[in-house]
């Protein structure tokens, strides 16, 4: 299929995948069970689509969108990011391929880049400062990386950060925002100081909710007296081991496009909470008011709505743990096997604050489901491998669904999660295509 062919039947499922169904193959849907009901012509011409037949047509959810027509695009040239798809050049949002994300450790040139302002230019790490204050701070303070350095106990840990909006580019109707697919995710290894033994240095008011931060990015408008984003998390949060002030990823200095010299890393939480460029942070008697923290940024419904809907302000709740989740990573979407060949399947779980305890999969459209055990973690908060292996019995179309579940007992969906206004915790099955000859 060309790859313009393919952009148009991806949006035409995307808009309205009830109605693109019934044009494009004749499938009617069942509301009941949201499976779709496919005619002999129409899974002809989806076979033909697809460029096979596909065994497990009867079990396709309807409207669904199928793997192998949501290839990813060319990808852009970032220096030192090759491999990266660029979704936004000002400022500069870029995602990783899911088949560039297979090491356990996510090396520094396939970390995804999300920047909401412009990066700071002639930084300086030697003369760097990052400001201690705020109403809830006891002794206010200045510190260099130098400082930070000897005062406090170094630690490193491997950390997931993924952006609250990937996925989103699967909401119907759409959402607006960075049409992230599943490259918004890394979990690489941080090392620095932790937040809270800062904070003890400066000392937390019993009256202290939140901690915020600052950075040096530029604001868009390239007015200096905005800020691009400013937000934080709950003390709680911040007074957790795992929360660090960092300055090198993967034992090197933070690339500059992921917040070098310094930058927060809360893991588990969405990625949005990490400050970049971090140069002040702020204990608030209050939950923080800086640029991004209002609704609808970074907030979803406290109750589910209607798709399309408005929302009121007073509705919406600020995000925090991120949801379970899985990605595969092996196998690439589209490759072609021979029939009976064992094919090995592996990625990577997380679940925000919680651990995973199983990952299942499936390569009959969620039918059926095979348990899969995920390895411990590095440390909390950092994601789990997984690895297993399939076979299909006989020529086709096929896609491999990964299903991860937390200790929890919450599983991801087989279809996009309930909708909200900007698209954010799309935390349903990732899928591949596999073509066996």
């Amino acid at each position: 299929m060309s790859r313009k062919s393919r952009i148009i039947l991806t949006e035409a499922l995307r808009r309205d995948p009830a109605a693109a169904d019934r044009l494009l193959w004749g499938r009617e849907s069942d509301p009941l069970t949201r499976r779709g009901f496919i005619r002999k012509s129409g899974l002809l011409a989806m076979g033909a689509a697809l460029g096979a037949a596909i065994p497990y047509a009867r079990f396709m959810p309807a409207g669904l969108v199928p793997a192998a027509f949501a290839q990813e695009d060319a990808p852009g040239e970032i220096l030192g990011k090759e491999g990266l798809i660029v979704l936004n050049d000002r400022p500069l949002n870029a995602e990783t391929p899911a088949h560039l994300l297979d090491d356990s450790v996510t090396p520094n040139r396939y970390m995804f880049i999300r920047n909401n302002g412009l990066v700071p230019e002639n930084i300086d790490p030697e003369t760097w400062e990052l400001e201690v204050g705020g109403e809830s701070c006891l002794r206010p303070d200045r510190f260099s990386i130098a400082d930070l350095r000897a005062r406090f106990e170094t630690a490193t840990l491997q950390l997931q950060l993924e952006c609250g909006g990937n996925g989103r580019s699967e909401f119907v109707p759409a959402a607006s925002g960075n049409q992230w697919t599943t490259g918004a995710i890394g979990c690489p290894s941080f090392t620095g100081v932790r937040l809270r033994d800062v904070l003890n240095y400066c000392g937390v008011g019993a009256d202290a909710v939140y901690v915020g931060y600052h950075g040096a990015d530029i604001h868009p408008s390239g007015d200096p007296d905005l800020d691009a984003i400013s937000r934080g998390v709950t003390i709680e949060k911040a007074l957790e081991r795992e929360s660090l002030i960092a300055w090198r990823m993967n034992g090197e200095d933070i690339p500059l496009q992921n917040g070098f010299p310094l930058r927060l890393v809360c893991g588990g939480w969405p990625g949005s909470v990490s400050g970049k460029w971090l140069n002040r942070l702020v204990v608030r008697n209050r939950v923080h008011d800086g640029e991004k923290m209002a609704s609808p940024s970074y907030m979803v419904p406290r109750l589910p709505v209607a798709p399309g809907s408005r929302v009121p302000d007073s509705d919406m709740r600020i995000i925090e743990s991120m949801p379970v989740k899985s990605l595969i990573t092996y196998p690439r979407s589209g490759i072609t096997i021979g029939q009976r060949e064992r094919l090995d399947v592996r990625g990577h779980a997380w679940a925000g604050d919680e651990t995973v305890s199983a990952v299942f999969l499936s390569t009959d459209f969620g039918a059926t489901w095979l348990p899969t055990a995920a390895q411990s973690p590095a440390n909390r908060l950092a994601w789990q491998d997984w690895a297993s292996w399939v076979q299909f019995t006989e020529p086709g179309y096929y896609e491999i669904w990964a299903r991860a579940m937390d200790a929890s007992g919450r599983s991801q969906p087989m279809v996009v999660p309930g909708w909200n206004p900007r698209g954010y915790l799309n935390n349903a099955c990732h899928r591949v295509a596999v073509q066996v000859t």
